[in-house]
This record gives structure tokens, C-alpha cells and sequence, in this order.
């Protein structure tokens, strides 16, 4: 039999894993889905890496999901006159709007005048991924006077935080409205909000996906970068299909002492709603450059694990690293080893969440505790919507799910769900002694579990009814 790693791993593609053959490494590898970042590259680029993942999907006989991550008003500053400039602590520079002329050692073009417009005297910001610092010392109409706090080589176009200020700017950009819609035609799985800070920020995206059925064209996956979504934590789950806790621009805008404890109670948060936590940045960011990462990179990776996470991200390691390969095989080992500590499988018996009151949560409650009693191999749930697979994920079982859907998309939308293999299967089903066989057949098919095995089964009755799981049976492979 198979050995099946429950934690799923999302991969970004980009220039060092662009071909069918590196992304088909990968899969085999251990990426369980791919990101694709419209921060870069043009629409014809990233659908023809929609193309190929759906080629593989088809060779390979497995949902593959896709995640379009939109840009969002990321905040740059302009171009300098040789491409970067050296800074000095204590020395003084300008931030304006004067995109005519290219910056030098003095200035350079902030084209944000939202930005300009609630900067005070004594604020901070950060450039360049908090490598260079620097605190407001005036400003005015269409410029902002700072001294800086720790020098360094400043190049173009480099990313510019503000912590503690909430700077008036839509979070869904000209751009990410034209993203939005090419990725919703291209026929991914997920779109990834950035910079959400508000509920309408979600409200607005949730409109713009909407089919002519009136249905959503893809899940919502919401990407936690700013202080001010924290504040608002609970009605932003509540409101998407999962969540992205991004830690970079994160990690700058609040003390970086506090990111640890804000990822468990996100993880923790989002995983009691039943949706997919996805833990994100610089996971293994030396091995962009490194074949190993260092040990606290691999810690990093398994306190994601141990927290609970329904998957770990990998970002430049594999769309622009030396390693992408070796990247993902990292993951995989380490994700592995962490689930197989007992310390692992304690924990994640001892976060239960509470299910009490609702029928089909008592039903995949007792599924994973009767797996347990009846030593079965793999818990199988029947689902349209994926709500019972979801409902299953939510127990964070160490056997695996396996989710049988006659819905390709929602196969696809589960690669991210914790332990959930999504097989498409579109036979018409009327009872539920019939699943059973079929169930079985996929369940040996799959390398799950051999003749003589049990197996524990949930499925809504009557079939193909949203949310309503009600019955629960134990099978064997005969």
C-alpha cells in the first residue's frame, strides 16, 4: 500500500518550472496543487500553464487545483536613474510624485498619493521587505520628508510597507478586475485575494465571480497581509471559502514576535469553520539559492504542520529557485516525518473542534472515531459540494479521506483540504449499498487498502444533496 502525507503542498510556477516535464516532477514529487501569481508575467504565459496542468491532470488521472493570486494594490515605489541607489543611516530623502524624472540618491516617486495623503510626522516605513527603514519627518501635499533608520542598496520598483496605517486604497486594483476575469476564463480552481483589510474588500471580489447562474465561478481564498484584517479576523473567514496567511508583508507590518502566535490562531480559527489554512513565505527561502535549507526553515515547516495547517506554500524555491525540485521534496520530508511524531498525532487529537448541534458534523465526528475503534484504512465520504469531505478534514484524521465527487471542480477545489484525494466519479448512485462496492473498488484501485481491509463511509442521503450528511457505514474490501 501507498503511504499518503495528509498536510498538501502548493507550489508556485514560474520561470524555473514552467515546462510540462518540471511541473510533472513536481507532482510526482509531492505538490499536491499550483499557484500561479498574476504579480508577473502576461495572461497567454499563465494559461499556458493552466494548459499544461490540465494536460497532467488527464495523464496522471488526478484532480490538480489552481490558484490565480491576484496582485492587489501592492505598493511600489518608481525607477531610479541607475537602476538603485546605496543608502546611509541618518541621511535624509524624499518621497514624491514627480514620475517625470527618475530618482537619485536624494528622492524618488512614490505614484501613491493615497500614501502621501496619510503619512504623519513620526511614521514608519518599510522598503524592500523591511530591509530599508525610515521614519516620516515632514510632509506635505505631494511629498513626505523621512530620515533613514538603517541603510542599504535600494533598487527599482522595490515593494514599501507603512505599519499602523490604514491607507485608503481599494483591494482590488484596474488591474486585479482584468486578472479576475482572465483566470476566471482560464478555469481555475481559486482566486486569491490580496490585501484584504474589510469585509466589503471580500463582498466586492465575491460579486465580481459570480456566473450567470449566480453561482461563484471559483473559491475565494483570502490572503492575510494587513494588520486591520486581523481586526476583523472572524467576519473575513466567515465570508471566504479559505485562507492564505501570508506572513512576508505581514511579518513587516507587526512585530515580527507576534506573527507566531497570530498563525496558530488563524490556523486554529479557520480549521473550528471547516475551511482550507493555507501557511505561507519564505518557508524555505535559502534553498532559492541553497540544495538544503536551514534548520530553522525546516522547523518553520513543521510548526505549520503542528499547528494544524491544511498546507504549507513554497514561493520563489520553486517558481524562480535553483532547487525547485529538491524544494518540494523538502517539503514532502518534512511534512512526513512531523506527522508521523506522536506529538503530532496528540495534538491534533486534543484541537477538536466543537461539532456539537449539527447532524452532519456528528456523523463525520463518529466517522473518525469508529476509523479508530475498526482500525480502518481510509474514511471515503460522497459529496457534491465537498462540504462532507470538508466537514471530514475538519476532524485532521491521520487515516486518509478519500472525497468521490462527480463534480470536477470540486476535486480540484479539495487538493488543498487536509487528507482529502478527490476522484472524480460520475456514476449516477440511488442507494447506498451499490457506493459501497464502488467505493471499494476505488479504494483497492487507489493503493489505499488491500483485500480484508476496512473502510469507514459518509454520504448524504438522498444523493447529490448539499450538506446533508446522514449516514454513516463500515465496509471491507472484498
Amino acid at each position: 500500500m501507498r503511504i499518503y502525507r495528509q498536510t498538501k503542498i502548493l507550489a508556485t510556477l514560474g520561470p524555473a518550472s514552467n515546462t510540462l516535464e518540471q511541473i510533472r516532477d513536481l507532482l510526482e514529487a509531492g505538490a499536491s496543487a499550483f499557484r500561479l501569481n498574476f504579480s508577473h508575467g502576461k495572461h497567454e504565459d499563465v494559461k499556458a500553464l493552466v494548459d499544461i496542468i490540465r494536460a497532467l491532470e488527464v495523464e496522471l488521472d488526478r484532480p490538480i487545483g489552481i490558484v490565480a493570486d491576484l496582485q492587489g494594490p501592492k505598493l511600489r515605489i518608481g525607477e531610479f536613474e541607475d537602476g538603485a541607489i546605496t543608502l546611509e543611516k541618518g541621511q535624509e530623502f524624499r518621497f514624491d510624485l514627480d514620475d517625470k524624472k527618475k530618482g537619485d540618491n536624494t528622492r524618488v516617486c512614490l505614484p501613491h498619493p493615497e500614501v502621501l495623503g496619510v503619512l504623519e510626522a513620526g511614521s514608519l516605513i518599510f522598503l524592500d521587505d523591511g530591509k530599508v527603514r525610515a521614519r516620516v519627518k515632514e510632509t506635505g501635499k505631494d511629498y513626505a520628508l523621512v530620515d533613514i533608520l538603517s541603510g542599504a542598496k535600494l533598487s527599482n520598483k522595490k515593494g514599501l510597507n507603512v505599519p499602523n496605517v490604514v491607507i485608503p486604497i481599494p483591494a482590488l486594483t484596474d488591474k486585479d478586475r482584468k486578472d479576475l476575469a482572465a483566470a476566471l476564463d482560464m478555469g481555475v480552481d481559486w482566486i486569491a485575494q490580496s490585501f484584504v483589510q474589510r469585509p466589503e474588500d471580500v463582498a466586492e471580489a465575491r460579486k465580481l465571480m459570480q456566473g450567470s447562474d449566480g453561482k461563484s465561478r471559483a473559491a475565494l481564498m483570502i490572503k492575510l497581509e494587513k494588520p486591520a484584517a486581523l481586526d476583523c479576523l472572524e467576519e473575513l473567514v466567515d465570508l471566504a471559502d479559505g485562507v492564505m496567511l501570508a506572513r512576508g508583508d505581514l511579518g513587516i507590518e507587526i512585530p515580527p514576535e507576534n506573527v507566531p502566535s497570530v498563525q496558530k490562531r488563524v490556523v486554529r480559527m479557520v480549521r473550528e469553520r471547516g475551511k482550507p489554512v493555507v501557511v505561507a513565505t519564505q518557508m524555505l527561502e535559502s534553498m532559492i539559492e541553497n540544495p538544503r535549507p536551514t534548520r530553522a526553515e525546516a522547523s518553520d515547516v513543521a510548526t505549520a504542520v503542528y499547528d494544524g495547517a491544511d498546507a504549507v506554500m513554497l514561493s520563489a524555491e520553486t517558481a524562480a529557485g535553483a532547487y525547485p525540485l529538491r524544494a518540494v521534496e523538502m517539503m514532502h520530508r518534512i511534512t512526513m516525518r512531523t506527522e508521523e511524531d506522536e506529538t503530532y498525532i496528540q495534538m491534533m487529537e486534543d484541537m477538536h473542534p466543537d461539532t456539537l448541534g449539527d447532524p452532519s458534523d456528528a456523523i463525520t465526528t463518529a466517522a473518525y472515531y469508529v476509523a479508530q475503534d475498526v482500525g480502518a484504512k481510509v474514511i471515503v465520504t460522497y459529496t457534491m459540494s465537498g462540504s462532507t469531505s470538508l466537514r471530514a478534514a475538519r476532524q485532521r484524521p491521520n487515516v486518509p479521506i478519500l472525497c468521490l465527487t462527480p463534480n470536477m471542480n470540486t476535486a480540484r477545489r479539495l487538493t488543498l483540504s487536509y487528507g482529502v484525494r478527490g476522484v472524480y466519479a460520475p456514476e449516477t448512485v440511488e442507494d447506498f449499498t451499490g457506493p459501497a462496492h464502488h467505493a471499494a473498488a476505488i479504494v483497492k484501485a487507489s493503493g489505499f487498502a488491500e483485500k480484508g481491509d476496512r473502510f469507514v463511509m459518509t454520504a448524504g442521503v438522498p444523493f447529490g444533496t448539499p450538506g446533508s450528511t446522514n449516514i454513516l457505514r463500515i465496509a471491507s474490501i472484498e
